[in-house]
């Protein structure tokens, strides 16, 4: 019987997530954790920062210091909200734009050479398999929870 989490663990690693950073613009060094965010703030528009931290599972304490790290860097804006000035909303600089639709670019060229060593018929298959592991990890009690040990 085949050890699935050990399939995960590898996928995990070939993938790069456990990497310390991701990705490299220009001199910019990107961790997989702020490439998320930039992502998801590039995807949204002007959302909060309480609405990034939960799209990506993330305690708000550990949230804030990535976005702090992207302010450092001039990838990313924090502005308190006109309506409440206790929200603060994520938009990205020009720069964070850039940065951000570089690593998009980056990663669909991975995906599809990696999908290169597949045929049409594998790289549908495998595309189906991720969109049923997403939405039964969705309806999971125990998604995107630190494992209760």
């Amino acid at each position: 019987m085949e050890n699935v989490r050990e399939l995960f663990q590898i996928m995990t690693r070939r993938f790069g997530l456990l990497n310390k950073n991701c990705c490299t613009v220009g001199a910019i060094d990107v961790s997989p954790a702020q490439s998320h965010i930039l992502y998801e703030v590039d995807r949204q528009h002007n959302p909060s920062m309480q609405q990034i931290a939960d799209t990506l599972g993330t305690d708000i304490t550990t949230f804030s210091r990535q976005v702090q790290s992207l302010v450092k860097l001039k990838l990313l804006m924090k502005t308190p909200d006109s309506t409440d000035r206790r929200v603060y909303l994520l938009s990205l600089t020009t720069e964070g734009k850039f940065v951000a639709t570089t690593i998009d670019q980056q990663m669909n060229a991975y995906l599809e050479e990696i999908f290169s060593h597949m045929s049409g018929f594998e790289k549908e298959m495998v595309i189906n398999s991720i969109k049923l592991l997403n939405n039964a990890m969705l309806q999971s009690d125990n998604c995107c929870q630190p494992v209760k040990g």
